[in-house]
């Protein structure tokens, strides 16, 4: 499958993105989904996923309450809505498939997007 995340941009602190993620090659709703982030020096650590019929989603205790995950496997779409955004979000954010149960770890996704730069300036 392959994915393409979009959405990211310059926010100030307080502010609100929308990232999406879009899903194509492979039956979308084969796939759990989630979202990891990288900032500069640090490693790609987990922010949210979610499984196949939307009936479990995870998050990162840094952005619970802010953040939300959710899909539209009608048009295999995968969003992360983020509010409250602070300059400790920066990263890149990036969105990947498992095929297996939907997870917190890097480790079980199988399929990886090429990212979409979010900036929160203080």
């Amino acid at each position: 499958v392959q994915l393409q995340a979009s959405g990211g941009g310059l926010v100030q602190a307080g502010g609100s993105l929308r990232l999406s993620c879009a899903a194509s090659g492979r039956t979308f709703t084969w796939y759990a989904m989630g979202w990891f982030r990288q900032a500069p020096g640090k490693e790609r650590e987990f922010v949210a996923a979610i499984n196949y019929s939307s009936s479990t989603t995870y998050y990162a205790d840094s952005v619970k309450g802010r953040f939300t995950i959710s899909r539209d496997n009608a048009k295999n779409q995968v969003y992360l809505q983020m509010n409250s955004l602070n300059p400790e979000d920066t990263a890149v954010y990036y969105c990947a498939a498992s095929r297996a149960a939907v997870s917190r770890s890097k480790n079980d996704y199988n399929y990886w997007g090429q990212g979409t730069k979010v900036t929160v300036s203080s």
